[in-house]
């Protein structure tokens, strides 16, 4: 891709001890636990663009759909010229249609794959020049200041169903420190996924192709390559269950037998049907989230959904 004179890249990718120091914490775990924002190496990346595609997985066309028939709506509640930031950017596609309406003088995004930030920002900065692009590869989760302008309104944009990664506790103190970064007059619009029939939610996260559970496991061959481990992949297996109680999917790879396995020079053992939790995605009401959103001092100010109430898109002010 022709790079473009309005763009540039900060590189604050996690060191590679925080992945191994991460993993090996997690499996010495009483219930092994790997955290998902290791999903996203390069294949991992590539596994989800699939995933969105899928026909059991409505997040992402439903959410495209809202953006394409409120971003009128949302840009008019944002005004124009503000800094605007992305959490967990991905390809972008949802991006730049809140970019073309809005008409912000600079854009941020943050994720923690840098070859896929590097993908969307570049062909972002071509398309909408002069707007001024600066990718910033890093764990979001572990910001609390950001290189911008200090002129303009800044507004944080957080799409797709990342939130529900998190738990509620989790959530509250990220939005707490997104209120902190789009400071005094700033504002914050998220994507959340809504309360629903459990057999569409569980269909959603074991899709018949299996590229969801290629996805899951892909987290171990990462684990493989990068930190000398030894899983084999064929003795684990993909597990995603809606807890209806905890309004949340739960993903997990099981142990298929009883086994042994080595990471980074440590040995972890595994019981046949021992699972690793690798991830939540929590379900919310509508006003249970912006109750949770008040709670970390946050207004309210405005919420979009489909027809179907699938997904919602909230916009908050600080």
């Amino acid at each position: 891709m022709t790079l473009s004179p309005n763009w540039q890249l900060i590189d604050r990718e996690p060191a590679r001890d925080s992945f191994r120091d991460d993993v090996l914490q997690g499996l010495s775990a009483i219930t092994k636990t790997l955290p998902p924002k290791y999903f996203y190496d390069a294949r991992g990346s590539e596994l989800f663009e699939l995933i969105c595609d899928l026909p059991e997985y409505y997040p992402t066309r439903t959410e495209l759909a809202m953006m394409r028939g409120h971003v009128a709506e949302m840009a008019a509640a944002l005004g124009d010229g503000c800094a605007l930031i992305e959490f967990g950017s991905g390809s972008g596609i949802k991006t730049e249609i809140l970019i073309g309406a809005m008409r912000p003088v600079s854009y941020l995004p943050v994720d923690i794959s840098r070859d896929a930030l590097c993908t969307s920002a570049q062909r972002i900065a071509l398309r909408h020049a002069p707007l001024q692009v600066t990718a910033v590869c890093a764990d979001y989760m572990r910001l609390d200041e950001l290189p911008l302008d200090a002129g303009a309104r800044r507004v944080i944009y957080f799409p797709g169903s990342t939130i529900g990664n998190l738990t509620p506790e989790e959530a509250l103190d990220f939005l707490a420190r997104s209120r902190r970064i789009a400071g005094r007059g700033g504002a914050m619009l998220v994507g959340v996924d809504l309360k629903k029939d459990p057999v569409l939610l569980n269909a959603a996260y074991n899709d018949t192709q299996g590229v969801t559970a290629a996805f899951n496991l892909n987290l171990l061959a990462r684990i493989n390559r990068e930190l000398e481990g030894n899983f084999d992949l064929a003795r684990f297996r993909h597990i995603a269950v809606y807890y209806e109680k905890l309004s949340r999917i739960e993903m997990h790879l099981e142990s298929l037998v009883a086994q042994e396995v080595t990471v980074a020079g440590r040995r972890f053992e595994f019981a046949a049907g021992e699972r690793i939790h690798t991830e939540n995605s929590c379900k919310y009401g509508i006003d249970e989230f912006a109750a949770l959103a008040r709670r970390a001092g946050f207004a309210h100010r405005a919420v979009w959904t489909d027809p179907q109430q699938y997904f919602a898109v909230h916009l908050l002010e600080v």
